[in-house]
């Protein structure tokens, strides 16, 4: 059974990541990579797995996905970010799919997620589901600035086969993203939300106590101790970032 898919990608310098994300969909009919003028060799490496690589200037996550998107040639899109990998499993079930006589517009995928190589079952992290196989008439982006996610009209299903996710490989990296996401976050929120010294103060505890305690972060190890404590560091960055943002508009 031969399901027409378009695999959609966005990237940034992900030189170390992008030889081996694009190895994990080859079998896919049509690789779509837009670059936001890497300085490194992502184009080059993505060029050597297909001709659709389209360089375009950075827009914002939700603006780069969109065109990607609508680059892409098939009704079927499977949307992936660089630093994941589609499973051997998971491919073979996407392409004995039979995507033609479905009543279903779009499938959510589990996410396995990793910390400095380590698998993190807990602090959320185990059940984390994102639609990323759908029909592209049937989706569109939302206009979040961070953590933004497809939309679709329709009924949604769920595969039973994972993508591999190499979220933080180094701290270095990890403290990298959360700066970069606390202040989308924080431009997102600002606006709408009240920041002062107790939500300074709570907001990153409760954000810690959370994923340590509630979401079961301490069955993780130290590992589950440093994903829970950055969580906690990122939202009090965005609560900080707030602040400043509200007093450079007073």
């Amino acid at each position: 059974m031969q399901n027409k898919i378009s695999v959609i990608i966005i990237t940034g310098n992900e030189e170390k990541n992008i030889k081996d994300c694009l190895e994990s969909v080859k079998w896919a009919d049509e690789l779509v990579l837009v670059d936001s003028e890497s300085k490194d060799k992502t184009v080059e490496l993505a060029k050597e797995f297909t001709n659709k690589v389209v360089i375009h200037k950075w827009e914002g996550y939700a603006a780069q996905k969109s065109f990607a998107l609508n680059l892409a040639g098939n009704e079927w899109i499977l949307s992936l970010d660089a630093d994941e990998r589609v499973t051997p499993e998971l491919a073979e079930e996407i392409k004995n799919l039979d995507l033609s006589n479905q009543n279903i517009d779009a499938f959510k995928i589990h996410r396995d997620n990793y910390f400095l190589g380590k698998k993190i079952t807990s602090c959320g992290w185990g059940s984390d589901y994102q639609l990323r196989l759908f029909r592209k008439s049937k989706t569109k982006l939302t206009d979040r600035l961070v953590h933004e996610g497809f939309v679709v009209d329709g009924s949604i299903s769920t595969l039973n086969n994972s993508i591999t996710h190499y979220s933080y490989t180094s701290l270095k990296e990890g403290f990298k993203k959360i700066n970069e996401y606390s202040t989308l976050e924080a431009n997102e929120k600002y606006l709408k939300k009240n920041v002062n010294l107790f939500t300074i103060l709570f907001v990153p505890f409760i954000a810690f106590l959370q994923h340590y305690v509630f979401r079961k972060g301490f069955t993780d190890g130290k590992y589950g101790l440093m994903v829970s404590l950055m969580h906690a560091i990122t939202k009090m960055q965005v609560q900080m970032k707030m602040l400043e943002l509200k007093k450079d508009k007073s």
